[in-house]
């Protein structure tokens, strides 16, 4: 394994075990500080901005992880390397 991946990896068991949650204790800690921080507001469109905000890190990371094989990234996503492609251009994390 590449030394990148073993940081990579390494990060990710230090954040587990600093913090034994999986993502979606992480996600729903998230949510609910969000809401506490509405100061009576009414949230809207919350869907839309989880996914903004999730969306984009998400690739990133995947990307980085795969050493920038964007086949690797899509099997890692789960997605094929066309919807990935398109993603990334969506995004603005594409050069083409």
């Amino acid at each position: 394994m590449p030394a990148k991946n073993q940081t990579s990896m390494r990060r990710v068991s230090m954040t587990i075990g600093a913090h034994d949650l999986p993502l979606r204790s992480h996600a729903e800690r998230a949510l609910n500080d969000y809401f506490a921080s509405l100061n009576g507001h009414h949230p809207a469109r919350l869907y839309d901005l989880v996914m903004r905000e999730v969306e984009e890190p998400l690739f990133r990371t995947v990307l980085d992880y795969a050493e920038g094989n964007q086949s690797r990234a899509a099997v890692i996503l789960g997605i094929n390397r066309g919807t990935l492609r398109k993603k990334l251009r969506e995004l603005g994390l594409s050069s083409g």
